[in-house]
């Protein structure tokens, strides 16, 4: 698939409020005399007109990212002999299920965030034993307490193990007998043939979870936070819901001259995907900012005040007349006002 042209980080709800408010400073300034409490009433009444309405307005932010399955884990043999079997690439790999073979062993798969640096045998103690009977109960295995002694309990459930496997029964386990991950692969790329070696990289995987990765700009990293919402627009120009799950707290530096930019990863889950996707370019649209029950008019009901600040004509009957008003959030070609009531008639100057 040809990658799509990217788009630049753009503030949607200003798209339209800005040039519009740009157009309402440019009209005629208008003065309300001194308070402005009941400027003179006009008879002639407006082309256009709207209601001032009680509403929420909701500010959103577009920025570009990659649709795949998260960060790259490199898979590399510890122990020495040959490559006797692999998975397939887009393969998925459970707790217990072989990562791949070295001279006919399969290396299975363990959950955990510990990677194994010694031999576990009796009278080890350490997290590395909890991490591995955790995975044996997982697996099936009983008759051992789940703490960080390893014991003659915990030597007989992994011979029962190892058996279960097809594995040469020693009741010990190596660093290079098995794979640890923090949960199920995804296998991206083989690094190794049937017939390599197998010290060294074997093959690369990913979670399984597809999730859309944002280098943010660092100006814009203010803008979202863990578990906001979020509007993913796929290739074909569908759309899913998103969320944010993490913010970096890191930021990094990228390009070179005018081309520089530093930012911060942001990492948004996606739900609903119909379409397969190993990687794609999408648009993540997420709210900003949202202000509940607030009134608003449209941006080109504003009027600059020759004393200062906006103001609206407000329309009753047949006669209008100019009421100040106070600016909040613009969103969507509205803006947030006070100064007047809802259900107001303003006008919408052409």
């Amino acid at each position: 698939m040809p990658p799509r042209p990217r788009r630049a980080v753009r503030t949607l709800a200003w798209a339209g409020g800005a040039a519009l408010l740009a157009a309402a400073v440019a009209a005629a300034a208008l003065g309300l005399g001194g308070g402005g409490a009941d400027p003179a009433l006009a008879t002639r009444t407006p082309p256009a007109t709207a209601t001032v309405t009680r509403t929420t307005l909701t500010d959103t932010e577009t920025v570009d990212g990659t649709l795949g399955y998260g960060d790259t884990l490199t898979i590399t043999g510890k122990s020495h002999g040959t490559i006797t079997w692999l998975p397939d690439e887009g393969s998925t790999i459970t707790r217990g299920h072989g990562v791949y073979s070295a001279d006919a062993d399969r290396r299975p798969l363990l959950y955990g965030t510990m990677p194994l640096y010694r031999t576990l045998e009796d009278g080890a103690e350490g997290e590395d034993v909890r991490l591995l009977e955790r995975n044996l109960k997982a697996l099936g295995y009983t008759g051992f307490d789940v703490d960080r002694t390893f014991t003659w309990a915990t030597r007989e459930a992994v011979e029962d193990w190892q058996d279960d496997l097809g594995l040469d029964v020693t009741g010990r386990v190596r660093p290079g007998d098995v794979v640890i991950a923090d949960g199920p692969l995804r296998v991206a790329r083989l690094k190794k043939t049937l017939g390599d070696s197998a010290t060294g990289p074997v093959l690369t995987a990913t979670g399984t979870t597809r999730e859309v990765l944002v280098d943010l700009d660092v100006a814009q990293e203010h803008l979202v936070r863990k578990g906001m919402k979020a509007t993913v627009e796929l290739p074909d120009g569908t759309t899913v819901n998103g969320k944010v799950t993490s913010v970096g707290k890191v930021a990094t530096e990228t390009g070179n001259g005018a081309d520089a930019a530093t930012t911060v990863q942001v990492k948004v889950s996606v739900s609903g995907l119909r379409k397969s996707y190993d990687a794609a370019p999408v648009d993540v649209t997420i709210v900003s900012e949202r202000r509940e029950n607030v009134l608003a008019v449209p941006v080109g009901a504003l009027l600059a005040l020759s004393e200062g600040g906006y103001g609206v004509q407000v329309v009753e009957g047949s006669a209008t007349r100019y009421v100040a008003v106070e600016t909040g959030m613009f969103a969507d070609g509205r803006v947030e006002v006070t100064g007047v009531r809802e259900g107001m008639t303003v006008a919408v100057p052409k």
